[in-house]
């Protein structure tokens, strides 16, 4: 699913335009990035929480010359599906 899609898909069951619903789906990703940025969690029950994990620095290999390089730390996003989510898709 693309955003335009979720966009379409919340206008239609929420009885929104495209433009109302463009500027929630907006304002929900906004602040799910804004509270990541910070340190913070967003948990959304029955669906799942995002959080921000740190990697560590690490060596690798660039596949086109064999070359050892360093890969310095960095965050990530996580995802971690709720208990209601998983059994949702397992049914």
């Amino acid at each position: 699913m693309s955003k335009k899609d979720m966009i379409d898909a919340v206008a239609q069951s929420c009885d929104l335009t495209k433009e109302k619903a463009t500027s929630v789906i907006d304002a929900t990703l906004q602040h799910i990035r804004s509270t990541l940025q910070s340190g913070g969690e967003v948990r959304i029950p029955d669906f799942g929480s995002f959080k921000v994990a740190d990697r560590k620095a690490r060596e690798g290999r660039n596949p086109m010359t064999g070359k050892t390089i360093q890969i310095p730390a960095s965050k990530v996003a996580k995802f971690a599906p709720a208990k209601g989510l998983k059994e949702a898709l397992n049914k």
